[in-house]
């Protein structure tokens, strides 16, 4: 595949992802796509991105991912995001509570064939649940 095509790819997955019209991956992640660094209790293949990205938009209906910096070659892609939404549902067993979140990541997704087949990645999941009010508390030994 060329640069184009992956970088396509990828938009198309964002696109998905932002509208919500989440069926739209099964054409996009391969059966077999091997991720490095899942979500917690994300199943495998295209219905473990569904699956995660369903739960997310329910925490947050307004959920939009926005790419900052994106590089490619002819097979994989990495791009900087940034990620905002009003956390409306439960999230990781915290009820809405009304509060705009913004985090940052990043992810290298391998494509082949139109499908991501690999990717790797980095959230803020704990920005997002201290923006949404969780108190962590550390332990000294």
């Amino acid at each position: 595949m060329t640069k184009e095509e992956n970088k396509k790819a990828q938009e198309q997955f964002g696109e998905a992802i932002n509208s919500g019209n989440l069926e739209k991956l099964r054409d996009l992640v391969a059966q077999d796509v091997k991720d490095h660094d899942p979500a917690p209790n994300q199943g495998p293949g295209p219905q473990g991105y569904i699956d995660f990205f369903t739960m997310m938009r329910n925490a947050f209906p307004d959920m939009q991912v926005e790419v900052e910096k994106m590089v490619a070659d002819e097979d994989n892609i990495a791009f900087a995001y940034t990620l905002t939404g009003t956390h409306k549902g439960d999230f990781m067993g915290v009820d809405g509570t009304g509060t705009l979140i913004k985090i940052r990541g990043m992810q290298i997704s391998r494509f082949k064939n139109g499908k991501m087949v690999e990717r790797w990645g980095s959230s803020d999941e704990l920005g997002i649940l201290k923006q949404i009010g969780t108190e962590f508390k550390i332990k000294k030994s």
